[in-house]
């Protein structure tokens, strides 16, 4: 199973604007939510209804620096089942180089149980 999704940069995305550094480039964290996005693209559609996927994990590297207004997309492919867990190799383009890759683990939920154990720890 595969995913891609595309971006275009924008000054919002950036490093700068996010808080995650100081210049007006392409944020580690906006090119980690693409990488996250196009995983959960790949499975979570053939899932039965009720059930989605969650983020667990996530090995990145960030490699390029890219300027506002160029498109980024993000690939994911799905590694390995065990039972509910997945794993997926996931890598980062900007329309010059490859700007990010690595892995990347999800995890099956039923949505109603999930969000009910969340609202009780939040009232706690």
């Amino acid at each position: 199973m595969k995913a891609t999704v595309e971006h275009l940069v924008e000054e919002k995305d950036t490093a700068a604007s996010f808080g995650s550094g100081m210049v007006l480039v392409y944020a580690t964290p906006m090119m980690i939510g693409l990488m996250e996005n196009a995983s959960l693209k790949a499975v979570d559609p053939h899932l039965p209804e009720g059930f989605a996927t969650v983020g667990t994990h996530l090995d990145v590297k960030h490699m390029a620096a890219t300027p506002v207004g160029m498109k980024v997309k993000a690939e994911a492919e799905l590694l390995e089942v065990n039972g509910k867990k997945l794993k997926f190799k996931i890598e980062a383009f900007d329309e010059k180089d490859k700007i990010g890759e690595g892995f990347h683990s999800r995890y099956i939920i039923q949505v109603d149980q999930f969000v009910q154990t969340a609202d009780k720890k939040g009232k706690k």
